[in-house]
């Protein structure tokens, strides 16, 4: 094998491997200034990643490629045939082929002109000929006149759809030129379109708004020599816009000049500029300043609080709502219990009765599934269709499970039409599970999706980690006193009960149990470098009920790995033949089995769990998982990117499940807090097993936790008149 720089022009005749982390693509090269191939002793692959290409590759798309070329003698029949490799090439373009047959033979082949046959295409090409491109380039009733001469309407539009995907390749090319990642690309053509590169040149940090980062917007100002100063207004707000933005990630949803000025200190390493930049962004749409706080509120994160506040407050004034029909429906419901409720219980299911909106709070074993259940049977008898959703699709399940009613997550949900009264129904129940993990875009989503007559019920517990997006919905809602909300506690403890609800309490409360180990919770105190190595023994001892949850993706990967070589280190290995080459991903027959990205299509959402079932390679599909769920999903390629080991997971991972037994990885740092600890225990059904050094367990229990300390405009906005 020989490797030297080069380049090639080809036309793409085959897309072996296509991932979020890597793309393969092959063809027969061209000749210059012809479509005509050459004597076909060699073709060309390339490998690249997928954000480092103007677009995703396609049968027919004709390529421009320069970089470091490996040739390989590859044997095919009876004849040596040439490979030549480029594996991220410096340079890479796309074109749209010119003329004649091979644009007939694109638009014949190309998924994106739905309809359209090379019959078809062969008739546009004779009718348009060297017009083509000029002709389809714009939609105008002109345009469309010619083009009703061969083809259908539905031909029509499927063509002038087609066609805007590549009339953008000059712009994704230079764009890629550029260093731009492809997924930036795509977000800024859908919002500039052809005035794409114009906003570029006019302003390089318009790119912060598309998810590039400042120092990358930096390089890139200086390397292609664009007319922008370090001290020129539009650098200084970009910093000021990508410094709020951290902010965001680490969920607050507005900030403050004294924590912004650290990170603007690192962007932009002068202490003049930082002054200047806090000046610069004041009028900036970005962003928002409070004059009267000093605080800074990105203008998404208020928007969506504000609405979010007004349906909410909307809402929770309507009340007084039970009557006779509600009080004979409920003396129904309870007359079908198998146990009384108790004076608490009771209250909780008068209030969400009598109430539009409501909540119904409390920790593990505090009955909230009892009242859940009586009301829902109520609101049933009293002819409202109930809508009960969760989060994650084993959330969702479980709640199925424990109220007897059909249940979907969140997503499925608002990817249905909107719930709202008609004349089969004109009453409707909104019920959201697990509230604690809904972040503020999710619960502006959901009041823009449901009517303003539906009514809403709220349970979780909002002592728990906040979600993993901006905002603590279900917390600001409880501290704001402006919905109904019933806190249910622990009467007492049974004799039979694990003693995990009492442990966990006690833990919340900042308490540390006068016995580490007691009931079906116990303490293995353990060396911090022997986490690992306890946690997967003590899986090993009850695989099919345990889960192992610890705090950070090394060590999950750690105890992962571990875990794997001591319960299945002899399952088939999942692997696949592609382009002639072998891939293989280290998951084995058997192994438990994380997913990492939603497939709504596929009914994967990110932190599905299930089992390797299958790795049984057929054509594209590589081998099958069974969800916890029991659904059976089929491994494609786009699947393979997001499929990890699953025998330990992190807490947010499995936030809205709960597991038989739980194993939890104690290890102290900055993410492992007292609500941290809680949430780990409450999600334990039986037994728990917590594996760490008891000097740490005191730490994080006496110690208050950071979680909830989040900055969130809503609980100030749910509290105006």
């Amino acid at each position: 094998m020989s490797t030297q720089l080069h380049q090639d022009q080809m036309r793409v005749t085959s897309i072996p491997y296509c991932s979020s982390k890597m793309v393969i693509f092959s063809g027969v090269p061209l000749e210059k200034n012809s479509y005509k191939t050459n004597s076909g002793k060699y073709y060309v692959t390339i490998k690249a990643n997928p954000d480092e290409i103007p677009v995703q590759p396609t049968l027919g798309q004709h390529w421009s490629v320069k970089g470091l070329r490996s040739i390989e003698e590859m044997e095919t029949g009876d004849y040596m045939m040439q490979q030549h490799t480029y594996e991220s090439p410096e340079h890479i373009e796309c074109s749209l082929p010119e003329t004649g047959e091979q644009l007939i033979r694109f638009i014949a082949k190309e998924a994106d002109f739905k309809g359209i046959g090379e019959s078809k295409a062969r008739a546009l090409w004779k009718l348009l000929g060297k017009n083509f491109h000029s002709t389809v380039k714009k939609d105008t009733p002109d345009s469309r006149g010619r083009l009703r001469n061969v083809l259908s309407e539905d031909s029509v539009n499927a063509l002038f759809a087609g066609y805007a995907k590549y009339k953008n390749l000059a712009y994704c090319n230079w764009m890629t030129d550029h260093k731009i990642p492809a997924s930036i690309q795509q977000r800024l053509l859908k919002h500039h379109g052809e005035d794409s590169i114009e906003a570029i040149k006019q302003n390089p940090y318009v790119l912060i708004g598309f998810g590039m980062s400042f120092s990358d917007i930096d390089i890139l100002v200086k390397e292609d020599r664009f007319e922008v100063t370090d001290c020129d207004h539009r650098r200084l707000s970009a910093a000021l816009e990508a410094s709020i933005r951290k902010e965001i990630e680490k969920g607050h949803t507005y900030t403050t000049q004294a924590i912004l000025r650290p990170y603007l200190t690192k962007l932009l390493k002068d202490k003049e500029l930082v002054a200047k930049a806090f000046k610069a962004g004041h009028d900036k749409a970005q962003y928002i300043l409070n004059p009267d706080t000093g605080t800074y509120h990105p203008t998404a994160q208020l928007l969506m609080e504000n609405v979010v506040a007004r349906r909410l407050r909307a809402v929770a004034c309507l009340n007084n709502l039970y009557d006779n029909d509600a009080n004979a429906a409920f003396v129904s419901a309870v007359s079908e219990l198998p146990y009384g409720l108790n004076e608490k219980q009771f209250e909780a299911v008068t209030t969400c009765l009598d109430h539009a909106a409501s909540c119904i709070t409390g920790g593990a074993g505090t009955g909230k599934t009892t009242v859940l259940r009586t009301v829902l049977r109520t609101y049933h008898q009293m002819g409202f269709e109930i809508h009960a959703v969760a989060l994650s699709g084993r959330a969702a399940l479980r709640l199925h499970e424990s109220i007897g009613f059909s249940t979907s997550t969140i997503a499925a949900l608002l990817r249905d039409g909107p719930v709202e009264p008609n004349l089969r129904q004109p009453k409707h129940l909104l019920v959201i599970d697990e509230a604690s993990m809904i972040d503020l875009p999710t619960m502006y989503q959901l009041v823009n999706h449901i009517h303003q007559s539906v009514r809403i019920i709220f349970t979780g517990d909002p002592d728990q980690l906040p979600p993993i997006g901006c905002g603590k919905v279900l917390a600001d809602i409880v501290d704001s006193r402006v919905i109904a909300n019933t806190k249910l506690k622990i009467v007492e403890r049974q004799e039979e009960s694990t003693g995990i609800p009492e442990y966990s309490l006690l833990i919340n409360d900042g308490i540390v149990p006068n016995k580490l180990s007691t009931g079906a919770i116990h303490f293995h105190e353990t060396a911090k470098s022997d986490i690992a190595k306890v946690c997967c023994g003590l899986y090993k001892q009850s695989p099919e009920s345990s889960r192992i949850m610890a705090p950070t993706k090394a060590l999950v990967a750690e105890i992962n790995k571990l875990t794997q070589e001591d319960v299945n280190s002899n399952g088939s290995m999942l692997e696949f033949e592609l382009h002639g080459e072998q891939f293989y991903q280290n998951l084995r027959l058997n192994d438990a089995i994380l997913f990492t990205q939603n497939h709504y299509d596929k009914g994967v959402q990110n932190g599905s769990l299930g089992t390797l079932t299958s790795v049984e390679a057929s054509g594209d599909i590589y081998g099958e998982v069974t969800l916890d769920t029991k659904d059976r999903v089929e491994i494609t390629q786009s699947l393979l990117d997001c499929m990890g080991l699953g025998y330990a997971i992190t807490l947010h991972k499995a936030q809205g499940s709960q597991f038989p037994r739980v194993i939890i990885a104690l290890q102290k740092g900055k993410i492992v807090d007292k609500a941290w600890l809680y949430t780990a225990i409450t999600r334990a059904e039986l037994e728990i097993h917590i594996v760490g050094s008891s000097d740490d367990f005191r730490d994080i229990t006496t110690t208050d936790s950071n979680s909830h300390k989040r900055n969130s405009y809503l609980v100030e906005l749910l509290r105006q008149n």
